[in-house]
């Protein structure tokens, strides 16, 4: 179960709101919609957070690039919502690199192992048919294992300035929203669109 808030910062204190994602497909979405719940060009936090499994933050403050952490990479790799929160340059890669990839991959005919090609039968090699396995499971999902690291991602210090230091941002895993915006001192707003 998954859900998703924003958080804006005002003069008066923070203002909450929940959000729909559906139309959201990629970050650029994500940082607009952030954008026109900013009041003054003020922070907001966008929270998404995917039950025992992982949760995600983006900052955006004004004009500036968005800020991300995400708490588990491998998790939120599995999530369409986690795969709009892990850009190229948040995983360290080129950006269009897994959209090259796809295509040279399609020009050899790898993705086509049905083909009838009987130099493309894994029976050369035995021994590691069960990463292979892994590998095309993962490339369903849009990422390749190898390329996603395990455990805690992007801006650890995103929260830092607003009252929530990087060890503690770590150190959370379940009802991590809750724990943020009580940190934040905004529980109480985030708790009205619960």
């Amino acid at each position: 179960m998954y859900f998703a808030a924003l958080l804006a910062r005002t003069e008066d204190g923070w203002e909450a709101s929940d959000t729909e994602l559906d139309d959201v497909e990629t970050l650029s979405d994500l940082t607009d919609l952030a954008r026109e719940a900013s009041v003054d060009e003020d922070t907001v936090l966008v929270f998404i957070e995917q039950e025992d499994a992982w949760f995600g933050v983006v900052r955006v403050d004004g004009e500036d690039d968005p800020r991300i952490f995400v708490s588990d990479a491998t998790a939120a790799a599995r999530s369409s919502y986690g795969e709009i929160l892990l850009t190229d340059e948040l995983l360290g890669r080129e950006p269009g690199a897994e959209d090259t990839i796809a295509a040279l991959e399609e020009l050899v005919g790898l993705d086509d192992p049905e083909d009838g090609d009987p130099d493309t039968t894994p029976d050369n090699d035995n021994t590691d048919t069960d990463t292979d396995t892994d590998t095309d499971d993962n490339d369903d999902d849009g990422f390749d294992a190898d390329a996603v690291p395990a455990g805690p991602l992007g801006d650890t210090r995103i929260l830092a300035d607003l009252g929530l230091p990087e060890a503690e941002l770590l150190m959370l895993r379940t009802d991590a929203m809750a724990e943020i915006a009580d940190a934040l001192g905004a529980a109480e707003v985030l708790e009205t669109v619960r």
